[in-house]
C-alpha cells in the first residue's frame, strides 16, 4: 500500500472515529436536552430540539458518507496509478 493511501485510509478512521464520538454524544444527549430547555419559551424548546434533531441526522449521514468512502478504499475498486 502506497504512503498516499495509508494516509488517506489513516484520515479516514479518524474522521469515522470523531463522527461516532459526536453520534454517540448527541444520542446520549437526547434525554438531558427537555431539561436543559425547560426554562425557555415553547417556541425556543421547539426551535433547540429541533436543531439538535438535524445535527443528529447531519453527524449520522457524515458517518455513513465516511464508512461508504472507507468501504470504497477497501474494495479493491480504487487501483492507484503511476504518474505520467
Amino acid at each position: 500500500m502506497s504512503s498516499v493511501v495509508f494516509n488517506l485510509m489513516l484520515a479516514i478512521h479518524l474522521k469515522i472515529a470523531r463522527a461516532r464520538r459526536l453520534v454517540q454524544m448527541l444520542e446520549d444527549d437526547a434525554p438531558l436536552l427537555a431539561r436543559r430547555v425547560a426554562d425557555l419559551t415553547p417556541e425556543h424548546q421547539r426551535a433547540a430540539k429541533e436543531y439538535a434533531t438535524r445535527l443528529a441526522t447531519q453527524a449520522r449521514a457524515e458517518l455513513e458518507k465516511l464508512i461508504q468512502e472507507h468501504s470504497f478504499w477497501n474494495s479493491g475498486e480504487f487501483t492507484p496509478e503511476a504518474a505520467d
